[in-house]
């Protein structure tokens, strides 16, 4: 493996360069960086594999003054790390980082020749969108009026629920911190990239259907067969719908891909293997 850092628009990105062999396969997340994908990118030894740090994340910087991660600003961050290892690429792009690569697509059209998006959470292709941006909004208070074990014990019920937010969902008492095995106490931080207000731009994305439609870039939409009826499945299923297509189904759950050195381990293993079935 090699590191490299990029100066982009007031930016430095760290990106790495794994093996060698055939066209790259980028690999990225968000607001996961790199390391999220050391077990993934173990299973194609015969590719070169490009994983990167968005900005502000991991060894990545920023000078921008901002602590927002868009789209469109992490879509071009993409493309000069593309450019400078000599596009076009494959890519598997997870969660926020799909929404990126929906971006990316539709802005630099010949950049990928192959992206599989697993699971974007893309709120308004949802036809309970204002339920469900009512539920993200909740953990994100939780998070600000209580800290870090508040709101991600209120994000995990709210990723893991079954199905439209409905009634029901919304008359569940608040989520203990003790029922997942993290600790109350506020530690005072409010920065966050998953349960603060820095990513709402991801989850409030608008899917350019036009654009996407007239790029030569093959689109998968992919979605972990265990993800079952949950939020991320059913963004998935309904961006493929809005994209005239079937999510196609990959093994295991939303981070499905990682090793168990993260906690809910996933099979990358079998993941892999879908993959490049799926990438042809």
């Amino acid at each position: 493996m090699t590191s490299h850092i990029l100066e982009t628009d007031e930016a430095a990105i760290t990106y790495d360069v794994h093996g060698e062999g055939g066209r790259p396969l980028m690999m990225i997340g968000q607001p996961m960086d790199a390391s999220g994908f050391a077990a993934l990118k173990e299973q194609f030894p015969d590719r070169t594999v490009i994983t990167y740090d968005p900005r502000g994340l991991g060894r990545s910087t920023r000078s921008d003054g901002s602590t927002e991660n868009r789209p469109e600003i992490q879509a071009a961050d993409v493309h000069a790390v593309i450019e400078a290892v000599g596009g076009p690429v494959d890519m598997f792009a997870s969660s926020g980082g799909a929404v990126t690569a929906l971006e990316l697509v539709a802005t630099y059209p010949d950049d990928v020749v192959t992206l599989v998006a697993h699971e974007p959470p893309i709120i308004d292709v949802l036809p309970d969108a204002d339920a469900a941006r009512r539920a993200r909004d909740g953990f994100i208070d939780a998070y600000f009026a209580n800290g870090n074990g508040a709101g991600m014990a209120q994000f995990i019920v709210m990723s893991s629920w079954q199905g439209e937010f409905t009634d029901e969902y919304f008359a569940l008492p608040p989520a203990d911190p003790a029922q997942f095995g993290m600790p109350a106490e506020d530690d005072g931080s409010r920065d966050d990239p998953l349960l603060s207000r820095n990513s709402l731009a991801i989850t409030d994305y608008q899917v350019k259907v036009d654009a996407l439609a007239a790029a030569p870039t093959r689109i998968v939409i992919a979605v972990g067969e265990e993800t079952g009826n949950a939020f991320t499945a059913r963004t998935a299923v309904h961006t493929a719908k809005l994209l005239g297509q079937e999510a196609t189904v990959f093994p295991s759950h939303h981070g499905g891909f990682m090793g168990g050195e993260f906690g809910y381990a996933g099979k990358p293993e079998e993941f892999g293997v879908k993959l490049r079935e799926v990438l042809g």
